[in-house]
């Protein structure tokens, strides 16, 4: 049963990546400009190295042939040049991307921590005054833009209080090595005499980042708790273990919890696509070294290649990440099995 819906979903995968691809790789024709400087990133190339490009990038052949030349060079890392900065584009992506997901991680575990107890307190108190703060809150919270958050604890935390930095993701002082691209893993697999003092300097600079892109994610947990829990105590066993004398906190803890959670759980899988798409506002107000503001300001600067590199490595973390918490929700519950075929 679980090797059925195994295939069914990897299928499903590969189909996914077969339609990015394509389109990333149909952007090299849709993109002004000349097709060679598109595919490569190559300027003002000289005659010979234009027939050098030409051959490697098979502009001569069908479509079908460039389309299996181009995949065989993003397995082979070749992703082409940056136009603004000439460098590779896939070194950028490596070196970027870590600050992304870092910061998406954290702001996801944040969102857990405070959406999935305030979820379970609101239902516990279904139409009391903790019900109606937390449902209050979330409103608020849900209906506040990602981008006027962040002005507003830049100016009152940073420029009035100057309690938080405003930018970056450590002080100048301190010079990490790059082995991981993770900040906080760098630091700890260094043995610096003032490894404390960074670590402490990096969490510092993580803070007020990670609140505001952590405040979308909590309203959904806990929105979303909040709706599984009711359904779950209005079921019949519940009804049962309370007519048994069971108290509020033996019911939800040992078995409303449990079931609740699991619808949860693959909420929280589409929730990165949600923490992608605003990181890219917040690492541009932050001035985070991330993936996001690279691609945003790529985009300023018509940089084609970047745009296409950058596009790709979101779409495969988000897709994986889909079916990631896809996969582990079925794990849980084997009635997920024998869902619909196309159901993601």
């Amino acid at each position: 049963m679980f090797a059925d819906f195994l295939f069914r979903r990897l299928s499903l995968l590969l189909f996914m990546l077969f339609a990015l691809t394509a389109f990333t790789f149909a952007l090299n024709y849709l993109f002004p400009g000349d097709l060679l400087t598109n595919f490569s990133g190559e300027l003002n190339a000289s005659f010979s190295q234009t027939q050098i490009l030409q051959q490697k990038y098979h502009i001569d052949d069908s479509l079908l042939v460039q389309y299996q030349a181009f995949l065989i060079r993003l397995f082979q890392g070749d992703w082409g040049l940056s136009l603004s900065s000439g460098q590779e584009v896939f070194g950028h992506v490596k070196q970027l991307f870590p600050a992304t997901i870092e910061l998406c991680v954290y702001a996801l575990i944040v969102a857990l921590c405070l959406g999935i107890p305030a979820g379970v307190i609101a239902s516990a108190y279904h139409n009391k005054w903790p019900d109606k703060v937390i449902s209050s809150l979330t409103l608020l919270g849900f209906s506040i833009p990602v981008f006027w958050l962040a002005l507003l604890l830049i100016m009152i935390f940073c420029l009035s209080f100057g309690w938080f930095p405003m930018s970056g993701r450590i002080g100048l002082l301190y010079e990490i090595p790059p082995v991981t691209n993770f900040i906080l893993l760098d630091i700890w697999l260094h043995d610096f005499p003032y490894g404390g003092q960074a670590f402490a300097d990096a969490l510092h600079h993580l803070t007020l980042p990670t609140v505001v892109l952590a405040m979308y994610p909590t309203t959904v947990l806990v929105r979303f708790t909040r709706d599984s829990m009711l359904t779950v105590l209005e079921q019949n066993y519940i009804k049962t273990a309370r007519a048994k004398g069971l108290n509020r906190r033996q019911l939800i803890l040992d078995h409303a919890l449990r079931n609740a959670l699991l619808p949860v759980i693959k909420q929280i899988g589409l929730q990165f696509s949600t923490l992608i798409t605003l990181a890219m506002v917040t690492e541009v107000i932050f001035s985070w070294p991330g993936i996001g503001r690279w691609m945003i300001e790529s985009i300023y600067q018509r940089d084609y290649p970047a745009i296409q590199g950058g596009l790709l490595a979101v779409s495969f973390f988000v897709i994986f990440a889909n079916m990631l918490a896809d996969v582990i929700h079925t794990l849980l519950d084997p009635l997920a099995r024998n869902q619909a075929h196309g159901k993601v």
